[in-house]
């Protein structure tokens, strides 16, 4: 699977770990940043992970600042991204069964290294639902230009 990541500074040394494990995990990855742990604006790599997701260069994204909250909110100002914050493997795998996620966001600052690890392979492994999940996935992408 290809998959963006990206990461402001406080998120910087997590990305570098999940990108070498999304690697040997066998997934094609592509790093859009930051390159180091100096400080950075995290809205700027969480748009780039956005946009990869939207125009299809990646099948999923990968987004980490401090908390994950910051830059999951900028990867979901662009059209068609579902960004979720997650905690765990429980909220990881149902960010994306049930709200559809496409870009997964975890807090450098907040997660251990394997809860990371264990959430990004449970949302790698759980697929979207159908069902009543598509109508609210639905109205979700309504909103979106709304005012």
């Amino acid at each position: 699977m290809r998959i963006a990541v990206a990461a402001d500074h406080a998120g910087y040394h997590m990305k570098q770990m999940l990108a070498l494990h999304l690697d040997a995990l066998g997934h094609e990855v592509t790093d859009l940043g930051t390159d180091s742990d100096a400080p950075v604006d995290y809205p700027e790599f969480g748009a780039a992970v956005g946009r990869a997701v939207a125009a299809g260069v990646a099948e999923l994204g990968v987004c980490l600042c401090g908390t994950g909250v910051g830059i999951g909110i900028a990867a979901n100002k662009v059209p068609g991204v579902r960004a979720a914050v997650v905690h765990d493997v429980t909220t990881a795998r149902l960010a994306r069964v049930h709200n559809h996620a496409n870009v997964l966001c975890m807090g450098g600052a907040i997660l251990g290294e394997q809860v990371a690890k264990d959430a990004l392979e449970a949302f790698l492994d759980a697929e979207p639902a159908g069902g009543r999940h598509d109508r609210r996935v639905a109205e979700l992408a309504g909103l979106e230009g709304a005012t």
